[in-house]
């Protein structure tokens, strides 16, 4: 019998795939994103300290949204992620997409940052 492969388990390896190739820096930091079913987190990762700089999600209490799983709440995740990254002094990141595709929720998180004023 042929059984269907768990989708994380995809997820996770595309991500290991897309990591091989890119990776965050103390200037150039990863924009890393996670989407479970209900909420949105994004995070800049310096790798090669291995720390996580700055964090978002829609669990934050900055945030008053209606809906945590909408495309809108992806958006002012970005946006909230550019603006504490600013606020440290990050302006250039690499993003990273986690394996997803860069698509719906993912893309308007990437939106919200760059309208925030990330570059990447």
């Amino acid at each position: 019998m042929i059984t269907k492969p768990d989708r994380n388990f995809v997820r996770k390896r595309i991500h290991a795939r897309v990591r091989k190739k890119i990776s965050g820096t103390a200037e150039r930091p990863r924009l890393n994103v996670y989407r479970s079913n209900k909420n949105m987190y994004a995070q800049l990762i310096d790798d090669e300290k291995g720390i996580t700089l700055v964090s978002a999600s829609t669990i934050d209490k900055d945030l008053t949204l209606d809906s945590t799983s909408s495309v809108e709440a992806a958006e002012k995740v970005g946006q909230l992620i550019a603006k504490r990254a600013q606020d440290k002094g990050y302006k250039s990141v690499v993003f990273d997409r986690g394996g997803y595709l860069y698509h719906g929720r993912v893309k308007a998180l990437a939106d919200g940052a760059r309208a925030g004023g990330l570059e990447f």
